[in-house]
């Protein structure tokens, strides 16, 4: 199994050590005086122990002067940043927390009988900065309610900001009407989140951008890219060898942007006709791929009928590998069987979506997301720029 390897700055390395881990060894400060300054008999004054003279008394106690006004201001913010996660994707949150040097918030989720869903947190979190890491993949709906239940538990909690962490935003495709009646189930979706409580979404690699536009709360989109980008720099291809291939029309400019930061390389694009849900028929190919190494570029990998139709038809066109890339791995059967049936040199995914063993394959390639997820975090929760990790 391939890792990514110690080539960035902050995507790869497990913990940040410019991230200072959070201490509350002074916390008990205040509170040590509070009660010192109530062991008196009723109407004796306390004497002040920061008195110049022994024999001026004070009703101010100690604790009530003040202090360094950084020190507290400091404390208080460190204590102020919450990371709580679902049952969609554990190990993830464990890792983002882990990058960020904090402990993961206690929460209790259980399910009753019936199949309904109980959260209950396990810590206060008022006035703090929450952050839900759960991912709405399959069970879609099933995640789906139990972010909604979550981030209603915490708005009840008084938590001052609530961000529902989205590594994998469910019903996205569902995102325009391409036939009569249809819904908009990304929109819908989007107004849950809004109505549950929800004050900012941090997704990544939606499946279209304007998804961010169906959300009433701010959106900070995380691209999957650097990840992806820094392994395959790792490979040493020749960038004079490289293609970028696009397996349908609507991923031409996720592609072009990826081709761009990969030394500039030229572009291919794979036409398909889709004739149902999941159901994919490639046409043609736009673009020369002969004697190349085909890097196919997508969002997520579902049924793998796209990808592996496109790759079969690279391999026609002369193309010399197919290396297939994308943030989100559905594999919905029959994907796995697709994958791995020899049309790719190598499958690179991230953990957006967790990924059952049974489903592991020896061309499969799982990275991380959890140093770039939890480095967006620190600059939601400092109010500093997002858009700068990816430029």
């Amino acid at each position: 199994m391939s890792t990514l390897l110690q080539s960035s700055s902050f995507i790869s390395s497990p913990i940040n050590p410019s991230r200072p881990r959070i201490s509350l060894r002074n916390s008990s400060v205040r509170c040590n005086n509070v009660v010192q300054s109530v062991n008196f008999d009723n109407g004796k004054p306390y004497r002040s122990t920061q008195s110049s003279s022994p024999n001026v008394t004070t009703s101010i106690p100690s604790f009530l002067l003040a202090p360094d006004t950084r020190s507290i201001h400091d404390l208080v913010n460190k204590n102020r940043l919450r990371i709580f996660s679902g049952t969609a994707n554990p190990a993830l949150a464990q890792e983002i927390s882990c990058y960020m040097g904090l402990d993961l918030g206690k929460i209790k989720i259980k399910r009753f009988a019936d199949g309904e869903i109980y959260v209950q947190l396990q810590e206060s979190v008022r006035g703090c900065d929450v952050f839900l890491v759960q991912p709405t993949c399959p069970p879609a709906n099933e995640n789906l309610m139990e972010l909604l239940v979550m981030i209603d538990a915490c708005r009840r909690a008084s938590a001052k900001t609530i961000t529902a962490v989205i590594p994998y935003f469910g019903y996205a495709r569902a995102d325009r009407k391409t036939q009569g009646r249809e819904s908009i189930a990304a929109k819908l979706v989007a107004n849950l989140i809004t109505e549950a409580g929800a004050n900012r979404v941090l997704a990544c690699d939606l499946h279209s951008g304007q998804s961010m536009g169906y959300f009433d709360i701010p959106v900070d989109h995380v691209y999957g890219q650097p990840v992806i980008l820094d392994y395959l720099a790792s490979k040493t291809i020749c960038s004079d060898d490289l293609v970028v291939v696009s397996p349908d029309v609507g991923g031409v400019a996720r592609a072009r942007a990826f081709a761009k930061k990969l030394s500039d390389a030229p572009l291919a694009i794979v036409d398909k006709r889709r004739h149902g849900h999941n159901v994919a028929e490639v046409m043609n190919l736009i673009g020369d791929v002969k004697g190349k190494v085909a890097v196919m570029v997508d969002d997520m990998i579902d049924t793998a009928g796209t990808i592996s139709k496109g790759a079969a038809l690279l391999h026609q066109e002369g193309a010399r590998e197919v290396y297939a890339c994308t943030t989100h791995a559905v594999f919905s059967p029959p994907a796995i069987e697709r994958l791995s049936s020899g049309l790719f040199q190598e499958v690179i995914i991230t953990n957006t979506i967790p990924l059952a063993e049974k489903n592991y394959f020896p061309q499969l390639t799982v990275l991380s997301v959890a140093n770039l997820l939890g480095e967006t975090i620190w600059r939601v929760h400092d109010d500093c720029s997002v858009s700068s990790i990816f430029l």
